[in-house]
């Protein structure tokens, strides 16, 4: 069974993590100022790669981003690359500049 947990320092640094059976497979490293988070890496344990992990990250990333109202500043090449492959999915979230 999957688990996402979100971890934020009092610096309002921290992560998302991605659990399987209590064991930590990915992660998305993000850091929010003010009202726009910053994604800076996401990486999965080459043992879960390409069965769709990253993509759990990211729906938890833009569903965490929706609910708190934050603008996203995609910083990860994988988010970036995502945002612009789904712009119109993402417009209401995606920070630009």
């Amino acid at each position: 069974m999957n688990e996402i947990k979100i971890k934020l320092g009092s610096n309002n640094k921290g992560f998302i993590n991605l659990y399987e059976d209590k064991t930590r497979i990915g992660e998305m490293i993000i850091g929010i100022d003010d009202f726009v988070l910053s994604v800076y890496h996401t990486e999965v344990d080459q043992n879960y790669s390409g069965k769709g992990y990253a993509k759990l990250l990211l729906d938890a990333l833009e569903k965490y981003a929706t609910e708190n109202k934050y603008k996203v500043k995609p910083l990860c090449p994988y988010v970036h690359a995502q945002f612009k492959k789904n712009p119109s999915r993402f417009e209401s979230i995606w920070q630009k500049d």
